[in-house]
């Protein structure tokens, strides 16, 4: 345990990033939750957010709008379909439509502004480079790269102060062995939500990527997903 320890962890609400933070949590650190309305599609992960947030007593959840439907070039800000109903393979090849420009490293970007200012060290994100949609910014070459990057830019870490850490627990695990420790950790992954393409109902499609992802992910796991399809 690590007594008094502030974290910054990025949720959106779902797995990844919940099991993230629990795993923040179960290490002991004091929780600050980071998400975005970045004019996704998918906008209700917010509320996916807030009860996570509520659900691990999180000391504060900060959601910061950015409007990166100006920028588009993705299907989830952009008027472009989400692809759906897509095999393993296909999955596996290319960067898929649903990726939108730069986001990890903007989102990490305002992780580390508020982190400097939290006097906090250590900043948690869910990426993961196994069961994953191929984004360029879930890779570990990446993650390490912008930990460099990180270090250099801000006044906490050249005046010597802090040095950033970006912790990804999740990045060599599959989305079975994700699911697996999270409910070691007790998460209530009814309260999470990963669909790209929900219902106005805000229930998950099951089709899209990230929809096959996570049924694979339960599947794999033996575990019943709790949450509801269309």
């Amino acid at each position: 345990m690590i007594p008094n320890k502030k974290a910054v962890v990025l949720s959106s609400g779902g797995i990844d990033s919940t099991t993230a933070m629990a795993i923040a949590k179960h290490g002991g650190y004091k929780l600050y939750s980071l998400s975005f309305f970045y004019g996704q599609r998918h906008a209700v992960e917010l509320e996916a957010a807030k009860k996570v947030a509520d659900a691990m007593a999180v000391t504060e959840h900060l959601v910061i709008n950015i409007d990166l439907k100006k920028i588009g070039g993705s299907s989830l800000t952009d008027d472009i379909d989400v692809p759906k109903d897509r095999h393993e393979q296909e999955m596996s090849r290319g960067i898929p439509v649903t990726y939108v420009p730069a986001r990890n490293t903007i989102f990490l970007a305002f992780a580390l502004a508020w982190a400097e200012v939290l006097k906090s060290s250590d900043i948690f994100i869910g990426v993961n480079a196994i069961d994953y949609s191929g984004y360029p910014d879930c890779r570990p070459e990446y993650v390490e790269a912008f930990e460099r990057m990180a270090n250099l830019a801000t006044k906490a870490c050249v005046e010597g102060i802090s040095t950033i850490r970006i912790r990804t627990p999740l990045i060599r695990l599959t989305k079975a062995q994700i699911i697996q420790k999270g409910m070691e950790l007790g998460v209530d992954y009814g309260l999470t939500h990963s669909c790209y393409d929900p219902s106005k109902q805000g229930l998950a499609c099951g089709r899209c990527d990230s929809c096959r992802l996570r049924k694979k992910g339960f599947k794999e796991a033996g575990i019943s997903d709790p949450i509801s399809y269309v």
